[in-house]
């Protein structure tokens, strides 16, 4: 969407689930970010915007203290980008923007050293893309935006650091997102492309080949996608031809989609994450407001509740889900500035 929202929290009554604290500040202001949780049970957070450049830089959060350190510099300022974590550890950006130029460059941060080394290039640049971690160990990256929609994927093999491009999908898109079903296939759904889109389509490891499957019933960009426990997938809000609060479900075995219970509150550039329990904490995001509300889904239900709200709204934030099961929320954007907070659930 288009417009500009306003700042607002929900007011919504909340349940007796615990709320938010607020916990130690980033060094650095910034939206457009990545999040990582290292095998030390650290999170690495790269990058990102502070609303006027792209950065390069940095940091590390520790659970045990609620402390942040900064660690090495990337070699290039990115914002838009994705992080895969590795089958050794070892953490791998792709792509983005440094500001004027979309980038082809990869890059690997070792946690052990704190240093950051340049890998193979892609062979497409490209921001607003996917990446997902393969059971073979390699990193699937998929369209995105470079001058061009894209509908090209690619493969990077860790054990050589280069990409080999595999086939492509059947509609460009970016804004998109990508999951890994139980039995290895991607699943891609909506994203943008000159509008919202409601195409998902899969992608087999083995054979390269994407295929098409059901649509969804709701075009949307900007939404989330995650694995529940059932092996079903939910989406959840975004946007279309206007900002959603409707969520569905892909069935895996039946290869379609049906709606459950809509959240109580429309948003686009949200965070979903699946907590211990297996219900889904999905925060902020912006609609006609920037917003700090949080609700909760209960797959045995299919309805949604709202829980307390952050300390600050924010959209273009991550949500990070610690070896302790709380959520650590960290920057993006409240309409007025890029954040340097963070806050727990």
């Amino acid at each position: 969407m288009s417009t500009s929202p306003t700042t607002s929290s929900s007011s919504t009554t909340t349940t007796g689930i615990p709320g938010w604290t607020t916990t130690g500040n980033m060094a650095v202001a910034r939206q457009y970010h990545t999040a990582s949780i290292l095998g030390n049970g650290k999170v690495l957070v790269t990058g990102g915007s502070n609303g006027s450049n792209s950065l390069n830089s940095a940091e590390l959060y520790d659970p045990t203290t609620g402390i942040w350190t900064t660690t090495g510099y990337m070699n290039v300022a990115r914002q838009y980008h994705t992080a895969s974590i590795l089958g050794n550890g070892i953490v791998l950006v792709t792509g983005g923007n440094n500001g004027s130029i979309y980038l082809y460059s990869a890059e690997l941060y070792d946690p052990t050293t704190g240093i950051w080394t340049t890998t193979g290039n892609m062979n497409y640049a490209r921001i607003f893309h996917t990446a997902s971690l393969l059971e073979n160990g390699n990193v699937l990256v998929t369209g995105g935006f470079g001058r061009i929609y894209l509908s090209s994927a690619e493969l990077y093999d860790p054990t050589t650091g280069n990409w080999t491009s595999t086939g492509n999908m059947n509609f460009a898109r970016e804004y998109h997102t990508a999951a890994i079903l139980r039995n290895g296939i991607v699943l891609v759904t909506g994203g943008y492309y000159k509008s919202a889109l409601n195409s998902a389509e899969l992608y087999n490891s083995t054979t390269g080949i994407w295929t098409i499957t059901e649509k969804m019933v709701f075009a949307r960009q900007s939404h989330t996608a995650s694995i529940l426990e059932n092996g079903n997938v939910l989406v959840t809000g975004g946007s279309g031809s206007s900002y959603l609060s409707s969520a569905e479900l892909y069935d895996p075995i039946t290869s379609s989609w049906t709606t459950t219970g809509s959240m109580n509150v429309a948003r686009e550039n949200h965070t979903a994450s699946i907590l211990g329990n297996g219900t889904v904490l999905v925060t902020g995001g912006s609609s006609s407001s920037y917003l700090s509300s949080a609700e909760l889904y209960d797959p045995t239900t299919g309805s949604w509740t709202s829980t307390r709200n952050m300390n600050f709204a924010r959209e273009y934030h991550t949500a990070s889900i610690l070896g302790n099961g709380k959520v650590l929320v960290t920057g993006g954007y409240n309409g007025s500035n890029s954040l340097n907070s963070a806050e727990l659930y």
